[in-house]
């Protein structure tokens, strides 16, 4: 059964970012992107498009990604969509934080742009066969992805 092609938010504050990931996705993936600059720009989006993932930078001005995260976990209609945070700096600490929101994974930046659609497929679960050597995997509850693949 053929399935229909991924719907991506990328919600970052850094232009070329948003570019770079999108130009990826769209080319190797021939995913839909769509992008938003800011964490109440990307709240919006993901309330009225539904994306099937979310790429979720850290460090953002106004409202960072924890705070965008607490947010879209509190919707109704966003609680479930898996997302993937995205960060220059992590610490061993942090993991934990990580997990009490719920994130399918954390990339790092820089991310390889040859490898970013199958770290997503991964930590959403459409693809548990994709390599992740580069991404800190963190389990999602089945019931967050189970209506999204």
């Amino acid at each position: 059964m053929p399935t229909h092609p991924k719907h991506i938010l990328i919600i970052d504050d850094e232009a070329d970012i948003r570019e770079v990931a999108a130009l990826s996705l769209q080319v190797m993936m021939d995913w839909t992107v769509t992008a938003a600059a800011s964490g109440a720009a990307g709240i919006e989006v993901a309330i009225a498009e539904r994306p099937d993932a979310i790429l979720l930078d850290v460090m953002m001005p106004e409202m960072n990604g924890f705070v965008t995260r607490q947010y879209l976990a509190q919707h109704p209609n966003t609680w479930d969509i898996p997302v993937i945070f995205l960060t220059a700096k992590l610490q061993f600490q942090q993991h934990r934080h990580y997990r009490d929101l719920n994130a399918a994974a954390i990339l790092h930046k820089p991310f390889d742009p040859t490898e970013l659609g199958l770290q997503i497929s991964q930590a959403a679960g459409w693809n548990p066969s994709a390599d992740l050597s580069n991404v800190v995997h963190l389990p999602i509850a089945a019931s967050a992805c189970a209506s999204r693949a």
